[in-house]
């Protein structure tokens, strides 16, 4: 199982670290449509796997097709809607994201106990089929203007790196997210210790917590369009991440599992909003040609400070209380919102931010 969890989020790292310039040479279209292929490929054979080695082989291989479709949806966004639109567009994904993982699971243990796990890939497999229709649809300009021009695969990598730390908006997300997922990385491990040694509320507690805060990740991600409407990306970018302290620490103060459910759906609303905000920066902060790799880039590094996260915690947890963990936790989101503020408000204050192409 650690293998598998593993694998399903490290290829994204090495996309974004060897990888992205491709999401800008390339077609995004024809990248989605690929990357839903070879992960149907993957869920059709997996009736037919029952070697554990094998099974995580093939997780690697979705969570490398993973790692191309996700930022090739988020670099093509901007160019099917207006740049007034684009916090709507980001909350409706994100929204519709967040139901689906809240949904999805309850799913997936309906019918892996009616009917098997092999019910469940097949269905899960003609899903991506589904995917590839439906984007297959979608004109391959209207997800992106140009295709960049190669000036070499490790020049146009280099050019990555150059782009994000020169944005004030990149920058912003690639630190104080980075930050921000320290504390999430940690928390993730501590939540179930949390929920059934610290407050003895068992498999239904741990249920419970896990539910508020998807729960408050779909109001977030609604929410998070209106506020970057009405006060702008700095302030609701440092508001989201204060509002995850403030939920996230009153959880590891909480009397009992009620009280810190509770305070989880506050928290996950932070979360939801701030994720939205994640978007619309590195979205507006860079040109359409670079976005591809800006996205990877700040995506590898979060996902790599989430896995440092994972494994402090799981060592920290046999001296430290959970609560201590998630507290700490809050005080990370307390800094990120800090630095997230500093830097996302100076590309509004300067003019500077980069416009996308249409």
């Amino acid at each position: 199982m650690g293998a598998v969890l593993v694998v399903a989020y490290l290829p994204t790292v090495v996309v974004g670290l060897t990888l992205g310039p491709l999401l800008d040479r390339l077609r995004r279209r024809d990248l989605m449509i690929g990357a839903d292929l070879v992960r149907a490929a993957v869920f059709f054979t997996l009736p037919f796997t029952s070697s554990p080695a094998a099974i995580v082989a093939l997780a690697a291989v979705a969570g490398l097709a993973t790692g191309f479709f996700r930022p090739a949806v988020y670099a093509g966004v901007p160019n099917l809607v207006s740049d007034e639109d684009l916090p709507a567009a980001n909350a409706l994904l994100q929204t519709m994201e967040n139901v689906s993982w809240a949904i999805g699971p309850v799913l997936g243990g309906i019918l892996t106990a009616a009917a098997g796990p092999h019910t469940a890939y097949w269905i899960n497999g003609a899903s991506f089929l589904v995917s590839a229709v439906i984007i297959s649809r979608i004109p391959s300009r209207m997800l992106q203007s140009e295709t960049a021009l190669t000036r070499g695969h490790w020049r146009d990598l280099a050019d990555g790196f150059v782009a994000v730390m020169r944005s004030r908006a990149l920058l912003a997300v690639l630190v104080a997210w980075g930050i921000a997922c320290l504390g999430i990385g940690a928390a993730n491990v501590a939540e179930i210790f949390l929920a059934k040694n610290t407050f003895h509320a068992g498999d239904f507690g741990y249920g419970l917590l896990y539910g508020a805060i998807g729960g408050g990740l779909v109001v977030g991600s609604f929410a998070g369009s209106m506020l970057l409407e009405r006060i702008g990306p700095a302030r609701t970018y440092a508001g989201a991440l204060a509002v995850m302290a403030l939920g996230f620490g009153g959880a590891a103060a909480s009397p009992d599992i009620w009280v810190a459910a509770a305070c989880a759906v506050v928290g996950g609303a932070g979360d939801g909003a701030a994720i939205v905000c994640n978007a619309v920066l590195v979205q507006r902060g860079s040109a359409d040609a670079m976005r591809g790799r800006a996205l990877t880039l700040v995506m590898s590094a979060t996902f790599l400070a989430t896995a440092a996260a994972n494994v402090a915690a799981g060592a920290l947890l046999h001296t430290v209380s959970p609560r201590w963990i998630w507290g700490g936790a809050a005080m990370a989101y307390v800094l990120a919102a800090v630095v997230g503020y500093i830097l996302a408000r100076e590309p509004a204050r300067s003019g500077a931010t980069v416009e996308p192409a249409h």
